[in-house]
C-alpha cells in the first residue's frame, strides 16, 4: 500500500512540472535553456541524399543523469 502512496506523490509532481512546463511554452513559446536539447555536442547525426540518421547519445546521458538525481532525492 506504502508504494502505491509514493507512485502516486511521483506522478503528481510530474503532472504539477508538466503543467508548469506547458503553460510556460504556451505563454512564450519557448523555454530557453531547452532549445539545446537533441543538438548538444556529442549528439551525432548524418545526412547522405534523401535520408538522415539522428543519435542523440549526450542528450540521453544527460537526461538520464537529471532523471537519476531526482529519483534519488525522491528516495531520501
Amino acid at each position: 500500500m506504502r508504494h502505491m502512496q509514493e507512485l502516486g506523490k511521483i506522478l503528481f509532481a510530474i503532472g504539477v512540472l508538466t503543467t508548469i512546463a506547458g503553460g510556460i511554452l504556451w505563454r512564450t513559446g519557448d523555454l530557453g535553456f531547452l532549445k539545446h536539447i537533441g543538438h548538444l555536442p556529442g549528439d551525432l547525426s548524418w545526412e547522405k541524399g534523401g535520408s538522415s540518421f539522428y543519435i542523440p547519445l549526450t542528450t540521453c546521458l544527460l537526461l538520464s543523469v537529471i532523471l537519476s538525481f531526482i529519483s534519488w532525492v525522491l528516495r531520501k
